[in-house]
């Protein structure tokens, strides 16, 4: 443990989601920005790796529930429910329940620029901290965390709690079986604390529509949005 003030962090947050850690080091990583270990030269790792995995670990949770729960509807609406509850949008809403980005480790640059608050930083720490539970406890109770934020009120005719343009304008394209669309990064500027991502989305070799953000979902989403708008859609 780096200081006292990092051991304090770690405490109250694991005392916010009711579990405690066997490796804390799992937690610190999960909530160290690459912002926090650029600046402070530190040998600890920042939280992308955890990540990669919580967002599988969270795919695999939100699945299963959701084919328990509704063992009647078709794939295609499972598939909704479950983009409506893992994009970062809902991501974001679920780590207010326990105020994650008032623990969030940031460089001074990230803080002041409002980090706390960006849906790309807190919604990724929320996928860290699901795979830190998971590699410190288990499936089970990494299980038990993630459920704890499902709304307890779903409607499968009504799944867009968090609108999912991506999953929206894959649905329109898959109707002619032979358009190909992929989501290209064309472009990422400005330093950690205040990075942009250019996503273009390529319809067949053409570019269709192009989308900003602060993180590669983010602006594939706002690119799947401008898409939407050029069909005609309402979004």
């Amino acid at each position: 443990m780096e200081n006292a003030n990092e051991k304090n962090i770690l405490e109250e947050f694991e005392d916010k989601i009711g579990y405690k850690f066997k490796n804390i080091e799992l937690l610190k990583q999960a909530l160290s920005h690459s912002s926090y270990i650029n600046e402070h030269h530190r040998q600890g790792k920042c939280n992308e790796r955890l990540e990669f995995l919580g967002d599988s670990v969270l795919s695999i949770v939100v699945s299963e529930f959701l084919f328990h729960k509704f063992p009647n509807i078709p794939e295609g609406k499972l598939s909704k429910l479950r983009a409506s509850l893992v994009c970062e949008k809902a991501l974001f809403s679920f780590s207010h329940k326990i105020d994650l980005g008032e623990y969030i480790f940031l460089g001074h640059g990230e803080e002041i620029s409002g980090g706390r608050e960006r849906p790309s930083i807190v919604s990724d720490a929320f996928e860290a901290v699901i795979a830190s539970i998971f590699l410190d406890g288990g499936m089970e109770i990494a299980k038990n965390y993630v459920l704890s934020f499902m709304p307890k009120e779903l409607d499968p005719d009504n799944p867009l709690l968090f609108k999912d343009y991506k999953t929206i304008l894959q649905e329109i394209i898959q109707r002619n079986p032979e358009e190909k669309m992929e989501y290209v990064v064309v472009g990422q500027t400005g330093p950690a604390h205040e990075r942009k991502f250019v996503v273009d989305i390529y319809l067949n070799s053409n570019v269709l529509t192009t989308g900003e953000g602060t993180s590669k979902k983010s602006a594939e989403q706002e690119a799947a949005k401008q898409a939407l708008v050029l069909m005609g859609y309402e979004v």
